[in-house]
């Protein structure tokens, strides 16, 4: 047993020196400058975390002016994330989206709106059954003038509800695209048990309460 001891301290000591150097380099993440995304073809870039990404994906793609939803990786401190690696919550990351949208058809502060409107917004590490840090709510801000929305938009809505609002506020860094056979998953696997009892009954939740000028009229 006493040769035991001295290994176990061992392993703590780099486990903590490990964590202590894991949380530096979030906070350098956490404090850095934005990154600003130039607008391209006339569509703008957007990005949230929200739970499973297959989900999230699915709700701002039945929104007026989103041409496209693509799942993947953002808010961490490591390179090249993966499903495996970001499901560790060891990389910082949390499942995420990268909205493109024509800001012409539908705003910023829209696609916050839709952000708020589509999860339980007091949830913190996780959207129901999807819980860790890899599931935490975040979103992502590009310059000064999206960063007060942002803040504005959640303060009201502490106000409103009387709750703390779980959503962390970040600037955004990187986006990294997650694999293949995670890319439009809800469209491409509508009988997978999880898109039927999670996915679709999130997304129909969220099309009843948000208001119907906003959302396509053929989305599903």
């Amino acid at each position: 047993m006493k040769s035991i001891i001295p290994i176990l301290a061992i392993t703590l000591f780099f486990s903590c020196q490990n964590s202590a150097q894991s949380n530096k380099e979030q906070e350098t993440v956490i404090n850095a400058e934005p990154i600003e995304v130039p607008i391209q073809n006339g569509k703008a870039k957007a990005y949230f975390a929200s739970g499973c990404f297959w989900c999230v994906e699915a709700i701002y793609e039945s929104v007026k002016g989103v041409e496209e939803s693509i799942s993947g990786y953002s808010g961490g401190h490591t390179k090249n994330p993966t499903y495996e690696s970001s499901n560790t919550g060891r990389t910082g990351h949390a499942e995420a989206v990268e909205i493109i949208y024509d800001p012409k058809i539908v705003s910023f502060e829209t696609l916050v709106d839709v952000y708020f409107a589509s999860q339980n917004v007091t949830q913190v590490n996780g959207q129901g059954n999807d819980r860790g840090s890899q599931y935490r709510s975040i979103i992502f801000y590009q310059n000064e003038v999206q960063k007060q929305i942002i803040l504005n938009k959640k303060e009201a809505l502490e106000k409103e509800l009387g709750v703390k609002i779980a959503a962390e506020i970040y600037p955004f860094q990187k986006f990294w695209i997650a694999e293949d056979y995670h890319q439009d998953y809800e469209k491409l696997h509508p009988n997978h048990p999880y898109i039927q009892n999670v996915s679709v009954p999130r997304l129909n939740r969220f099309k009843t309460e948000f208001p119907k000028k906003f959302l396509k009229e053929e989305s599903h």
